[in-house]
């Protein structure tokens, strides 16, 4: 069976958020996990072509925490593992809204990453959403992943904002370097991120 794939604005994405935490809480508040992902950038309030949510977690324990509590929702993949994937992952849908918890089962120290090592569990912000707190992965490691991903459609929306917003120009510096991205792509970035914000 396919799950819903519509197209997120940021109040649905809002109210499917809000709706897996009331249920979800307060059974799970012993559970770290990361907002990552598109929905991530669009709850950051970045108009990005979201279709789903994705959280992150560390422990497969900690998505079969979510799956129990979200037994009343349909559930599209009950918990498996992905071997190929190196995952833990489970989908369920809430508000018509594919909701997956997943964990990212590679072994890094690495801070610069959105969905492994160190990086979303040290560099996040907690945003709102209606009774609760969400965090949600920086938008310096996001953009990171558009990047190496190659879709402009998701990093020009992102380098605009950190423009607007300011950032932490340093690691983003690092992140690219330690990304492997040509100097080119590189300097473009830096570029674009230190010129003035747009009129």
């Amino acid at each position: 069976m396919e799950h819903p794939t519509p197209r997120l604005s940021r109040e649905r994405l809002v109210e499917t958020l809000a709706t897996m935490l009331d249920a979800a809480m307060p059974a799970c508040a012993h559970v770290a996990y990361r907002l990552v992902g598109t929905a991530a950038a669009l709850l950051h309030g970045i108009d990005l072509p979201a279709a789903d949510v994705d959280i992150l977690v560390k422990r497969r324990e900690d998505v079969d925490a979510f799956a129990a509590a979200l037994s009343s929702f349909p559930c599209h993949t009950a918990p498996i593992l992905l071997v190929e994937g190196r995952q833990y992952f489970a989908r369920f849908e809430v508000a018509g809204v594919a909701v997956e918890f997943s964990t990212v089962e590679i072994d890094s120290n690495a801070d610069t990453v959105e969905a492994s090592g160190r990086g979303p569990w040290e560099r996040y912000v907690m945003l709102p959403c209606r009774a609760h707190r969400v965090p949600v992965v920086a938008l310096e490691l996001r953009l990171v992943t558009e990047l190496v991903r190659q879709r402009p459609d998701r990093y020009t929306p992102i380098i605009a904002a950190l423009r607007a917003r300011g950032c932490d120009l340093a690691f983003v510096r690092r992140a690219l370097d330690v990304a492997g991205l040509s100097p080119d792509v590189r300097a473009e970035v830096l570029a674009q991120i230190e010129g003035p914000p747009e009129a």
